[in-house]
C-alpha cells in the first residue's frame, strides 16, 4: 500500500449527541473529552452550545481553549433563508466547507434525482459568494443502483461545483461496494471523509442496518479508503459512529487510537 499522507482527525458530535445534549456540565466535559482524546476537530455542537446559553462566539472561544477547529459548518436550508446567517457563522468559526445531505425518497427515482440535483446547484450557487463549498455527507442509498448506476454518480455530473463528504461506511451499501473503490471514483471531490466501520449487516427487519462499531473492529475497508483519496484535497478524517453496542464515548476513544496507533490521521495524542 502507499504511503498515507497524513491528516487530522476530527469527531462528528452526533456520535456523543445524548451526553453533549444533557446538561451544560455534561456539554462541557463533553467537549473537554473529546479534546483530551486527540481529537483537533469537529463537526456540530453549535446547536448545543446556543441551547445552554452560548453565543456562537462563545462557542468558538470554547474550541479555541480546547484546540478544536471547526471543520463544516451548517448547510443551506431547501428554501435558502439561512444563507446570511451561514456566512456569518463563516467569518466566526472560519470554515470553508458546509455539511449536507438528503434523505431516503430524494434517490429513489431519475426524478428525484434530478429534483435533487437541481436544488443541490441552487445552494451552491447561494453560497458561491461567500466563497464557501458544500460537502455532501452520503447515506446507503446515495449508493443504490439506479438504472445501473451508483445513485451519487448522477449528482457528481448535474452538480459540478458540489463537494462530497464520502461517508465510508454507508458507501459500502451493506457489502455490496467496496468503500476504497467508491472513494476513488468520486476523489477529485472529497475533502473530507467520513470514518466509520461495522459488519456491514442489514436484517431484514432493520432497514438502517445492525449496529456499528468502533473504527477497526469492523469490516470496512479503513485503510484502502483512507489511502484512496486524494493527499492534494483530503483535508480532514471524520470518525462517526451513528449507534453501537456499549459505551459510544469508549467506541469513539478506541477509533482515534486505531487511526493514530496506524498512523492514518494525526491529532494531539500519538
Amino acid at each position: 500500500m502507499k504511503k498515507v499522507n497524513m491528516k487530522p482527525i476530527g469527531l462528528q458530535l452526533y456520535s456523543v449527541r445524548e451526553v453533549l445534549g444533557e446538561s451544560k456540565e455534561s456539554f462541557l466535559s463533553t467537549m473537554k473529552k473529546v479534546s483530551e482524546i486527540g481529537f483537533v476537530g469537529v463537526e456540530g455542537g453549535l446547536g448545543e452550545a446556543v441551547k445552554f446559553g452560548m453565543t456562537a462566539e462563545q462557542y468558538k472561544e470554547l474550541l479555541d481553549q480546547l484546540g478544536l477547529e471547526m471543520i463544516t459548518g451548517p448547510g443551506p436550508k431547501h428554501d435558502l433563508s439561512n444563507i446570511e446567517e451561514i456566512g456569518r457563522l463563516k467569518k466566526i468559526f472560519g470554515f470553508k466547507y458546509l455539511f449536507g445531505g438528503f434523505g431516503w425518497d430524494e434517490f429513489k427515482t431519475m426524478d428525484s434525482i434530478r429534483k435533487t440535483a437541481e436544488l443541490i446547484n441552487r445552494m451552491t450557487a447561494a453560497i458561491k459568494p461567500h466563497k464557501l463549498e458544500l460537502s455532501l455527507h452520503n447515506h446507503f442509498w446515495e449508493f443504490d443502483r439506479i438504472n445501473g448506476r451508483i445513485a451519487q454518480e448522477y449528482i457528481a455530473e448535474l452538480c459540478p461545483d458540489v463537494k462530497f463528504e464520502i461517508d465510508i461506511y454507508w458507501a459500502t451499501n451493506f457489502g455490496a461496494n467496496d468503500a476504497a473503490e467508491q472513494v476513488k471514483n468520486f476523489r477529485s471531490r472529497v475533502p473530507i471523509l467520513h470514518i466509520k466501520d461495522g459488519m456491514m449487516e442489514r436484517p431484514k427487519d432493520q432497514p438502517f442496518g445492525g449496529p456499528m462499531s468502533a473504527v477497526g473492529a469492523g469490516k470496512v475497508n479503513v485503510k484502502g479508503a483512507i489511502a484512496a483519496a486524494d493527499p492534494k484535497l483530503l483535508k480532514w478524517l471524520v470518525v462517526e459512529i451513528d449507534r453501537c453496542e456499549g459505551d459510544r464515548m469508549e467506541a469513539v476513544e478506541a477509533s482515534y487510537r486505531y487511526l493514530a496507533a496506524n498512523k492514518l490521521g494525526k491529532g494531539s495524542v500519538k
